[in-house]
């Protein structure tokens, strides 16, 4: 969950264009937040942020658009066990065990949007591991239970990347 090169910068066009689903003045949790750009643009939309993150120095510039928990989620447990959100945003970060959580912390009527590299990225960059590339269609299978508003699985040229993302809602 580092910052990494993606952490600073404008927010990803794919979060923003479908901001508009979250309910108004939601609790927003950006999950591997980095140094907050959702944070950041979700705030200005009049959103409460919580930003999620392993890394301590990123963590000290994302909490000027909101409240931060330095956590690993990866090795140790779900740290917002029983709490809801209207809306998870998650970019640039996979980590599989984490689903069953991250849809659990969607509030009903909440939005996950969801944002990451898919198999054939391994031949323009990294992360070319296969443990952190979505397979084909795999955001679609995790997120069988919501209703699925937004989905993409395709090659971005600029920077050259194959993604998936899915926009989704926890139906009432």
């Amino acid at each position: 969950m580092s910052a990494g090169p993606h952490g600073t910068g404008a927010a990803s066009p794919w979060v923003m264009r479908w901001a508009h689903l979250i309910p108004p003045h939601a609790r927003v949790l950006d999950l591997a937040c980095g140094h907050g750009r959702h944070m950041k643009s979700l705030q200005a939309l009049g959103h409460d942020c919580l930003g999620v993150d392993r890394d301590p120095l990123a963590l000290e510039a994302a909490k000027a658009y909101g409240e931060v928990l330095q956590a690993d989620v990866e090795n140790q447990p779900w740290p917002l066990e029983g709490q809801a959100f209207g809306a998870v945003v998650v970019t640039n970060y996979l980590w599989r065990a984490l689903f069953p959580a991250i849809l659990s912390s969607l509030a009903p009527d909440g939005v996950l949007i969801y944002e990451t590299f898919s198999a054939g990225h391994e031949t323009v960059g990294k992360p070319s591991n296969p443990n952190f590339l979505l397979k084909a269609g795999e955001l679609l299978a995790v997120c069988a239970s919501l209703r699925v508003v937004a989905y993409e699985d395709c090659f971005c040229p600029d920077p050259p990347r194959y993604v998936q993302r899915i926009v989704a809602v926890r139906e009432r």
